[in-house]
């Protein structure tokens, strides 16, 4: 399928807003008898390749799973390699969103990185405010975490009745509508605490394709198949379709 097809199919079917659970980095590298780091890399790349493509067809908020409060747990040596990773991401990060007219929002509790690393993911944000699209980086992000932030937030502010749109406004992601599409690579088939309000719902789509093949085409096979779903939103055939959360 050509982008121009794809950006067809966008347009026709509103669809806003594609969240990837970027699964299978070490799986890719284990397979390939390299270090788990080196998943990583190659996962940056399908990173790029993916976003790009995706912001190309047209769908304005692209969500990225990036690194989970559960991540922790994983190995010093693998955790230092992302951090690794994320800050030589950002030291470049001005140009890439210029270039892309990308605006750059991180999800999740900031509070556990280093204040250097706050500090330009905080200016990166600032920079990029006036961009047309918007990708949200996921980093120590867990959906039930979210959840309770929100909780807390408004609780704070004396808040005695909510309606679920103060609630909304209230999460790491109120700046994006609710995703379209939830795509989880590298065969796995379930959410690992992601979005976990915003999916209600969202399509999901499964590939067996570990992240670092992911490419254009994958991007133009989600569009596709989702693209032929008729979403109803608990209404009855023929009339859902295009509704949904319009921010």
């Amino acid at each position: 399928m050509s982008l121009e097809e794809s950006r067809r199919l966008v347009a026709e079917h509103n669809i806003r807003h594609i969240a990837y659970i970027m699964d299978g980095n070490g799986r890719w590298a284990k397979k390939r008898g390299l270090p788990r780091e080196i998943g990583h890399i190659a996962g940056k790349d399908a990173f790029d390749r993916v976003v790009t493509y995706t912001v190309k067809t047209g769908v304005r908020f692209v969500t990225l799973y990036a690194f989970s409060t559960e991540n922790w747990k994983r190995s010093q040596r693998e955790v230092n390699a992302l951090m690794r990773l994320f800050l030589a991401l950002m030291r470049n990060g001005k140009k890439d969103l210029d270039k892309r007219d990308i605006r750059l929002v991180f999800l999740g509790d900031k509070s556990a990185f280093k204040p250097s690393m706050v500090k330009r993911m905080e200016e990166l944000e600032e920079y990029s405010k006036d961009h047309t699209f918007v990708m949200n980086v996921a980093l120590n992000y867990g959906g039930r975490a979210e959840i309770l932030h929100a909780v807390n937030t408004l609780l704070e502010k004396g808040e005695k009745n909510v309606t679920e749109e103060q609630f909304s406004s209230c999460l790491y992601s109120a700046l994006s509508p609710d995703p379209d599409v939830i795509v989880r690579t590298a065969g796995e088939q379930r959410l690992s605490n992601f979005l976990l309000w915003q999916a209600a719902y969202s399509e999901f789509y499964f590939t067996d394709k570990y992240w670092p093949d992911m490419g254009e085409q994958d991007v133009d096979d989600i569009i596709l198949a989702i693209s032929k779903r008729e979403r109803r939103f608990g209404g009855v055939p023929g009339e859902g379709a295009g509704k949904g959360n319009d921010k």
